[in-house]
């Protein structure tokens, strides 16, 4: 009940349907308790002998009976389109608030979480949810308002025989609770084999080359096969337990059957009662027990249904760490100052990352990141681009505290160009304008200008239109890194983060990107994190970073004529180089 209620505030929009269909299935059930009273007429005059006189009768009777049959299923049906068409509307409109809420997310939950896995949770577990509005809810709604309905004319028929109907209730309860206690941790079991099993065929799907390159198709193959060897001996045990439930269930409607046979016979024989009545009353009888059965036999998808809500839910209300502040406002014009004021981060206290960061960054400077690995310089940037908040301290755009500005105006105003560069799978002119679609092909040419990418492009089969293929795996490392630039060139931004653009790619790839770095320096913010320091050689500020801690700033040339950890770096770099 607590996660029926939780979705119900994700019916908004559909409330008025769902009510309409509630109605239509409440019509329903209220013209079914009529028919076995008709019925009954008709029984009861035919035991008595049917006269000539009585024929009108009968067929006005026979013709309601038939009426009563006839609206019964219109209603049905009704309630069956009514009902389907709100669920698949809820479930749509939950996977787009799912997939929203993600996107809010932090990058390290997406560190932290298998990319299968919540692509389970957006496709497979929302869908449950149709069960759930469009199955389940209704006709519980159903069968409990007949079984209402059925029980006040059981009682008014005749107390006694309605008191012993009921005898098996207390053992349809009791089962019905140790088969949910039994059967809803092997559905959340299945729900998670299924996620595990989304993941690693997504990771499958990304590393093929790794997979073939290795000779690990037939490891891949018997991961899979027991990964669904798990989820068919799950899904088998919990068919297997509903197996027994449902005969059982069957069984105790047939147990309060025999007993008004037996015991309205007795009745009948005593004259308290017709042999009409007592058929009757098993008429009525049926549609007591078919209710109660009826919500037991839905137990089984209802905790498939909850299994796959709790996981929905558990996204839905996942606090996030990153979002607007209230009263937060847009920063309409940019000039690109940053700020690094006392800025401390760490995810354990005793283990700091940044300590006491303070850097100022000019608008239109070139600033750039060094230091070995693991010193915190991504997390400058990460901060820089808020994708994390600092612990102390604060980050500052034009003046602006980073969490006193909208996640939306501060978007437009930064570029981010990762270490790992990512590509959708369409034309080469669509990744480039993705920041911005609709850009005219003339700014979408000189963003590829001043990226150093135009003459490779032109050199392909399609020019512009070909497609990158999936995470742009057509293209080499260099050829995605220089797209990626021309992406954050177009979208305007008045701070460009380049994260390690040169990592790996060749040399001559690497002065594309420096002259491309080089043109961009003067008319944006560039914050560059370094590996090879020959490109940051032209930067107004050279940081370098040492457990945490900003151990030297100035030029290239000051930092070389201090001989202190940057020069060292850079010789070594050099040396290499020559070797």
């Amino acid at each position: 009940m607590k996660i029926l209620w939780r979705l119900s505030r994700e019916t908004r929009g559909y409330r008025a349907i769902i009510a309409l269909a509630v109605l239509t299935i409440i019509a329903a059930s209220g013209i079914s308790l009529v028919a076995p009273n008709v019925l009954t007429r008709i029984i009861t005059m035919i035991q008595e002998g049917i006269t000539p006189n009585d024929m009108p009768t009968v067929v006005a009777l026979s013709l309601l009976l038939l009426g009563l049959y006839a609206l019964t299923q219109i209603f049905r049906a009704a309630n069956n389109i009514l009902a389907h068409k709100a669920a698949w509307n809820i479930v749509e409109n939950v996977r787009v608030k799912v997939y929203a809420k993600l996107q809010t997310f932090s990058t390290e939950y997406f560190a932290s979480v298998h990319t299968g896995d919540l692509m389970s949770r957006i496709v497979s577990d929302t869908g449950t949810l149709e069960m759930l509005y469009a199955h389940i809810i209704p006709q519980t709604v159903s069968d409990i308002l007949t079984l209402i309905g059925v029980t006040i004319v059981l009682f008014s028929m005749n107390a006694k025989l309605a008191a012993l109907t009921c005898i098996p209730i207390p053992l349809l309860l009791l089962s019905s609770w140790v088969y949910v206690k039994k059967i809803r941790p092997i559905f959340r079991g299945r729900q998670k084999v299924l996620g595990t099993i989304n993941t690693r065929l997504h990771d499958n799907f990304d590393g093929i080359k790794e997979i073939r390159a290795f000779g690990q198709e037939k490891r891949e193959e018997a991961f899979l096969r027991d990964g669904f060897r798990q989820f068919t001996v799950v899904t088998l045990k919990g068919l297997f337990r509903g197996a027994f439930y449902g005969p059982s269930l069957v069984l105790l409607g047939n147990l309060g059957t025999v007993i008004v046979l037996a015991v309205g016979g007795y009745f009948s024989f005593l004259g308290e009662i017709t042999p009409a009545y007592v058929i009757g009353f098993i008429f009525y009888l049926n549609l007591f027990y078919s209710p109660i059965m009826s919500m037991a036999e839905r137990m089984e998808p209802m905790q498939e249904a909850t299994a796959g809500a709790e996981r929905v839910v558990e996204i839905l209300d996942t606090p996030l760490t990153i979002q607007n502040a209230d009263g937060a406002v847009a920063l309409d014009a940019c000039q690109g100052a940053i700020a690094f004021e006392n800025v401390e981060f760490y995810y354990d206290a005793a283990k700091p990352i940044l300590k006491h960061i303070n850097i100022e960054i000019k608008p239109g400077t070139f600033t750039a990141f060094v230091g070995p690995t693991g010193v915190g310089k991504s997390t400058m940037v990460n901060l820089a681009a808020r994708f994390y908040d600092p612990i102390e301290g604060s980050v500052k755009l034009d003046g602006h505290d980073l969490r006193e500005l909208t996640l939306e105006s501060l978007r437009k105003h930064i570029a981010f160009v990762p270490q790992d560069t990512f590509l959708f799978n369409m034309s080469i002119a669509e990744n480039i304008a993705y920041a911005r679609p609709d850009a005219t092909e003339a700014e979408i040419v000189r963003a590829a200008e001043i990226a150093r990418i135009h003459n490779d492009i032109l050199e392909m089969p399609d020019g512009y239109a070909s497609v990158t293929g999936e995470r742009g795996v057509k293209l080499s490392g260099g050829q995605k890194q220089r797209i990626a630039i021309a992406r954050a060139v177009l979208c305007g931004a008045s701070v460009l983060i380049l994260d390690e653009a040169t990592s790996s790619v060749d040399a001559e790839t690497e002065r594309m990107i420096q002259h491309s770095i080089d043109e961009l320096a003067g008319t944006h913010t560039i914050i560059a994190i370094a590996h090879r320091l020959s490109t940051i050689i032209n930067a107004d500020q050279i940081c370098v970073f040492h457990e945490g801690e900003i151990v030297e700033r100035g030029t290239h040339a000051e930092l070389m004529a201090r001989g202190g950890l940057y020069r060292r770096m850079y010789e070594l770099q050099t040396e290499d180089a020559r070797d």
